[in-house]
């Protein structure tokens, strides 16, 4: 058992490490450039070690040490692996790979773990089809394992059915750049979470390659290249300093998280202005953001489609909170590792609160 305090009064100054999104983008640009990038202050964790181990197989060389990794880039060119590529229940790495195994030649097989084998994929498969790649889900469910026979991307026009997870719109933005034509992608539907298909594309341009977009990101003009090496620094991760300024928030304290900046390449930073609705008080300090919290919070109704990561925090947040918060537009937390708002729900009725769970929104009703 393990016994929590609490405690009277946070003063803290905290540094993150760094950002799990972009991390995985950078991770996939400097593995797919043409020369040797290192990346500086990226994420140790079990999906990038995933994704990694992954990029190795496929015959990419990631020299890691404690605060960068060099990763010598091959210019696209992607090499059969000897074995499966597992990658555990690691979405992002999950459809992100199946995108840069299109580009190689041979079989490969993209698996994962029980509960990746629930994920769909079907709508990454559907548009990579379209740009010729022959790629399958073996058990027939839309869902991993997948096999590939890779032969390269024809590139041409090729449609997304459904934007419900930006995950598969950044994984065919990644690799489209090594098309045998220029690539063009067209968008189906609702496109959920676009600060991270911002982010890919901010990425994408410091490594040198300029996607053109449309201003709701339906359609994307991807030109074809190569990706440049460079050295990249990796910003804190945004989900993980939530808790830090969540904590400043329902205690009445101060957290300065120093290495998460205003001009962020991360939507999950937008929960520091709906903590300044609640009450809070928000600072530049340096390169970071510092959140000072209120005597009272209040309660806040917030749309957060395009954060969903930052969603069990708020929740948390609006638990400490005079009245009822609602948070909308969140059904794809339930396709995510696990049924994040079913979660959520869950833990917070465990500690005695109410919350009213609908299929893609909640009600908390606070103190």
């Amino acid at each position: 058992m393990i016994e929590i305090k609490p405690v009277e009064h946070i003063d803290a100054v905290v540094t993150i490490p760094g950002s799990k999104s972009i991390t995985q983008r950078a991770l996939i640009t400097a593995a797919l450039a043409d020369g040797a990038s290192t990346l500086h202050g990226p994420l140790v964790s079990e999906d990038t070690d995933y994704s990694s181990a992954a990029l190795q197989q496929m015959g990419i060389d990631i020299d890691k040490g404690t605060q960068s990794w060099r990763v010598s880039g091959t210019g696209g060119r992607i090499s059969e692996p000897d074995n499966d590529i597992y990658l555990g229940n690691n979405g992002t790495a999950t459809r992100f790979l199946t995108s840069v195994a299109s580009l190689g030649t041979g079989e490969f097989i993209i698996d994962g773990d029980v509960r990746m084998r629930e994920r769909p994929i079907g709508p990454l498969m559907a548009a990579l089809k379209g740009w010729g790649v022959d790629i399958e889900s073996i058990d027939d469910t839309g869902c991993p394992p997948l096999s590939i026979i890779a032969s390269g991307l024809r590139g041409g026009k090729t449609v997304l059915p459904e934007g419900k997870s930006s995950q598969y719109l950044s994984s065919l933005l990644l690799v489209a750049p090594y098309a045998e034509r220029q690539a063009e992608l067209q968008v189906d539907g609702e496109i959920i979470s676009k600060p991270y298909v911002a982010m890919t594309l901010e990425v994408m341009a410091t490594f040198g390659v300029e996607v053109g977009a449309a201003a709701d990101f339906s359609r994307f003009t991807i030109p074809g290249g190569c990706y440049l090496p460079c050295d990249y620094h990796i910003e804190g991760d945004a989900s993980n300093a939530s808790y830090f300024w969540a904590a400043a928030a329902v205690s009445g304290g101060s957290v300065t998280v120093n290495n998460v900046p205003v001009l962020s390449l991360q939507g999950d930073t937008m929960l520091v202005p709906l903590l300044a609705r609640m009450g809070c008080r928000v600072e530049q300090q340096g390169r970071g953001i510092k959140v000072v919290g209120p005597q009272t919070l209040e309660s806040i109704t917030a749309d957060m489609g395009d954060m969903p990561d930052v969603v069990p925090t708020l929740a948390v947040v609006a638990a400490f909170a005079e009245g009822a918060s609602e948070i909308s537009n969140i059904a794809h937390l339930r396709v995510k590792e696990c049924d994040r708002l079913s979660a959520t729900t869950s833990e917070l009725r465990k500690l005695g609160v109410a919350v009213d769970e609908f299929d893609d929104r909640m009600i908390i009703h606070g103190r």
